[in-house]
């Protein structure tokens, strides 16, 4: 299933980023910019590739959690350079860049 309109239970996507995914089509070059945090250490990953699709992740948790913690997010599909198949959630650090 493709999505167009990204929404998040818990959480607010940027109206750009909102707006560039709506508009990606398959084949377009991307470059993904997501925030990674483990405990106090925050960096970030940087990947590249082709756009395929985009769609939602169950995750499957329905545990007693952190109301904070999505059961159901955004991810992005993508091939990266080498022809390997990839897929990125989205949350509201994620960035998106169109590659011309």
């Amino acid at each position: 299933m493709t999505i167009r309109q990204v929404t998040l239970p818990t959480r607010i996507i940027d109206p750009a980023l909102q707006a560039l995914l709506g508009a990606l089509k398959v084949g377009q070059r991307i470059k993904i910019t997501h925030a990674v945090r483990v405990g106090d250490r925050t960096w970030s990953a940087v990947r590249e590739g082709t756009f395929r699709d985009l769609n939602y992740l169950a995750t499957g948790l329905s545990t007693d959690r952190v109301p904070a913690d999505d059961i159901v997010v955004p991810t992005i599909h993508f091939t990266k350079d080498g022809g390997e198949l990839s897929s990125m959630s989205l949350d509201e650090n994620t960035k998106v860049e169109l590659m011309t």
